[in-house]
């Protein structure tokens, strides 16, 4: 059996841990002024006091920038109105003055040249600066999408792609937050990312079904069939008005106040009939009547246009119209077409429609026909 040898053990340990943290990080004298060296040199004689000095000048610096510099800049750029000032100021403060106390103190525990922990302490303080920034991208990604989607000339930025661009920006801030973590811990993600990609196929086998539906939501955020408080109907019989849009599963709440939730992955392979969707919201209903031959057609589209101006409920723009749209085989049938404004109000509109032209017809005295049949004997069986 052949051995690695020192060499290939060497590599093959790197390939597994990275270059530790703390070699990569700059001396303290490369930040000292030139002018202020020589006084350095007389500190750094004594480790625990130039620790001490570092970790002072941090601390001075960082509550400047925390009392002075923001609340300073914050009023400055106050008096305008616009990202910058209802976002940026107020969420970069504390990444930023975390950043400059924790980089200092590290730089002061690299100073102190203690015997034992310095790696460990100088891991975890910048571990502290990028979760920091990790909650601070988070927070700063969520709110600046709310101010890019309140103004009109982003117009990306809407309220059936915000879901799509949030989830996007917080899947790319743990990304890289995590690598961050990974490379200052001198753990190389290399390793860790091609055993993921093997857990990650055996998973996707096991959990089909939740990807497709997850794939699906985002197809449907940026394809954007439907949105919030469209009433829509699905070829499956489903019909209600949206609710929610998640990632897995969308909402939809029915007339008979029956909240159902639908797979993205059913929704996604289904004919979709959006009544809300379309230059306006409004809907046309269309009313079929049918009448005797015989009657009066003028008539008849008279009273049939009165049932749908005297309706409350029914839009004068665009205004009511009725059209003949044939001979049928028992009467001539017509058709009263009008607009409304919510489509899931359309059963009950329908419903007082029906019964309004029924009256009017029969005070009109205009006869609606009914199927009929008439039996003819044309000849008696003979008795026996």
């Amino acid at each position: 059996m052949e051995t690695a040898t020192g060499e290939d053990a060497q590599s093959e340990n790197v390939s597994i841990t990275a270059q530790p943290v703390t070699e990569q990080l700059p001396d303290v004298a490369d930040w000292i002024p030139e002018f202020a060296l020589p006084a350095w040199q007389l500190i750094d004689q004594f480790p625990l006091l130039g620790a001490l000095v570092v970790a002072a000048i941090a601390v001075l610096i960082s509550a400047f920038a925390r009392f002075a510099f923001f609340p300073l800049a914050a009023r400055v750029v106050g008096r305008s109105e616009g990202i910058v000032r209802n976002v940026l100021i107020a969420q970069l403060e504390k990444p930023l003055t975390t950043t400059v106390l924790y980089f200092g103190l590290t730089l002061a525990v690299k100073a102190a040249q203690l015997p034992l922990g310095t790696d460990i302490l100088i891991q975890a303080l910048l571990s502290v600066i990028v979760v920091s920034w990790m909650r601070a991208a988070l927070r700063l990604s969520s709110e600046l999408l709310d101010q890019l989607g309140a103004q009109p000339r982003f117009a990306a930025v809407e309220e059936r792609t915000m879901p799509l661009f949030d989830l996007s920006a917080k899947l790319l801030t743990i990304l890289f937050g995590s690598y961050a973590l990974l490379l200052i811990w001198g753990i190389n993600p290399v390793g860790w990312l091609a055993s993921a990609g093997i857990v990650g196929i055996a998973v996707g086998f096991a959990a089909k079904d939740t990807l497709a539906n997850l794939f699906s939501g985002f197809f449907i955020v940026a394809d954007a069939p439907y949105k919030i408080g469209d009433y829509i109907n699905l070829d499956s019989g489903e019909r209600g008005k949206v609710s929610a849009i998640g990632l897995r599963s969308t909402r939809l709440m029915t007339r008979d106040d029956i909240e159902i939730t639908i797979p993205n992955g059913v929704i996604a392979a289904a004919k979709i009939v959006n009544e809300s969707g379309g230059p306006a919201r409004q809907m046309r209903q269309r009313i079929p009547v049918g009448v005797a031959y015989g009657s009066d057609v003028d008539q008849v589209c008279e009273v049939l246009l009165q049932v749908g101006l005297v309706n409350p409920e029914v839009r004068e723009r665009p205004e009511p119209r009725v059209r003949m749209r044939g001979f049928g085989a028992s009467s001539l049938d017509f058709e009263l077409l009008v607009w409304i404004e919510n489509p899931e109000d359309g059963g009950r509109i329908k419903h007082d429609l029906l019964m309004a032209t029924y009256k009017a017809l029969h005070e009109a005295g205009i006869e609606i026909p009914y199927a009929k049949q008439d039996v003819y004997i044309k000849e008696m069986p003979s008795a026996r």
